[in-house]
């Protein structure tokens, strides 16, 4: 049996890793195929989503793939009733077309696999329920390295984001209010550039908090680079987040795309530094135009760097707000349901503030013996790290070693 021209067991064993391993050959191909279409479309791409979601991931690709020419994609398109206007489908395939290709496909799971990083879907647990309001714009898949338990966080965050160009003001604001979020319960969400972005990262990381970083390209080369050591942080204690795979360049169109994920994913934004032209008013106008609270802070009147704050303040309607009470009053918070949900809150975590337990935990199966070698592969973590926590995760009964490798324990 094949899926999509490839055998069965060699998708099995690129996807459950990634994803998990008592996924059935459905689920397998489905997760598969939509992995498959986040390198073959382009984000946000309104077509790709109502030809998914009116025949489904795998079924899509394999009519693309089995007539190029767009042919079976339409008659199994008519066939299930869906209204797709025949030019757009056309102009569609066009795009779609030079881009498939199994050795990108296949490298993209194992870079994925290689980087530690996990695959979402829609209906998954961890899906973010913000996404229903991008509608035809959701993205196929989610690309998560770090933490997949900490994109649950994203239901009490709130994303901040502001110029590149900050100025010592902007900063302050941005360590200030971040820290204080945090201390109030919420995880922070931005972009990972330069300035606002990165200082508000830092300053969720230094508070202990939890901070999702949305990237516009493939998660086994960060972006910048000039944060590579701050986005490791970022993956060591919460997760870095593209809707791209492994091996694809983040480019201007991607980092606009990107931007409505972020105001998607949050319950609140708020633009903390923006000048007249900052990509920072794209993620505000994304947060307008789904409707979510949208806060921004007034700088002085003659400061270039504020000039796109004045401008939310004044056409937007966005609010004025100076401080942490001020913008979590956007998005008030259910602290019942943060401490259910948590997972900071569990016994095991206590000991383990690194999350690197849970890592390996997740890298090992509980039948099919794995090497320490593709441990650390799929974990993200050194070699020589994995052989010690191994050992001492076997004392306590949660893994055993045997032939060709170490399984997980039954529970």
């Amino acid at each position: 049996m094949t899926i999509l021209g490839i055998a069965t067991s060699t998708v099995a064993a690129l996807v459950r890793p990634i994803t998990a391993s008592e996924h059935d050959r459905e689920a397998v191909g489905e997760r598969f195929a939509r992995a498959t279409w986040t390198a073959i479309s382009e984000p946000g791409d309104r077509v790709a989503s109502r030809v998914i979601e009116s025949i489904g991931a795998e079924t899509a690709l394999g009519s693309l793939i089995d007539d190029r020419e767009g042919g079976m994609l339409q008659h199994a398109l008519a066939d299930a009733g869906a209204e797709i206007d025949d030019a757009e489908l056309t102009d569609a395939v066009k795009r779609w077309v030079p881009r498939i290709s199994k050795p990108d496909a296949l490298l993209a799971f194992r870079q994925a696999a290689r980087f530690g990083v996990s695959l979402l879907v829609p209906g998954d647990p961890e899906w973010p329920a913000g996404f229903a309001d991008l509608g035809d714009h959701a993205p196929h898949a989610l690309w998560v390295r770090g933490h997949r338990q900490a994109i649950t966080a994203l239901d009490h965050s709130i994303a901040i984001v502001g110029a590149r160009a900050a100025t010592g003001y902007g900063e302050h604001v941005t360590i200030e209010v971040a820290s204080g979020l945090v201390d109030r319960g919420y995880a922070i969400v931005s972009g990972a550039a330069y300035g606002i972005d990165g200082a508000a990262h830092r300053a969720a990381l230094a508070s202990s908090g939890t901070t999702i970083a949305f990237l516009a390209g493939g998660l086994d080369r960060f972006y910048p680079s000039g944060h590579e050591t701050l986005l490791g942080r970022i993956v060591d204690n919460g997760a870095a987040v593209s809707e791209v795979p492994c091996g694809v360049a983040p480019t201007k169109w991607r980092f606009l795309q990107r931007n409505r994920l972020i105001a998607a994913a949050a319950r609140a934004t708020v633009v903390i530094e923006a000048g007249s032209r900052s990509g920072s008013l794209n993620t505000a106008g994304h947060a307008a135009a789904l409707g979510r609270p949208l806060g921004a802070v007034p700088g002085p009147v003659t400061s270039s760097a504020s000039a796109g704050c004045h401008r939310l303040l004044r056409e937007y309607d966005a609010a004025c707000v100076t401080n942490a009470d001020e913008m979590a009053e956007l998005a008030p918070l259910d602290h019942a349901a943060i401490v259910d949900e948590q997972p900071s809150e569990r016994p095991e975590d206590a000991v383990d503030p690194a999350g690197t337990r849970i890592r390996l935990l997740d890298a090992l199966a509980p039948r099919s013996a794995r090497t320490v070698e593709k441990i650390a592969a799929i974990s993200g973590l050194a070699i020589d790290r994995v052989r010690a926590e191994l050992g001492l995760l076997a004392l306590e009964g949660l893994v055993r070693e045997r032939a060709g490798g170490w399984v997980r324990s039954a529970p």
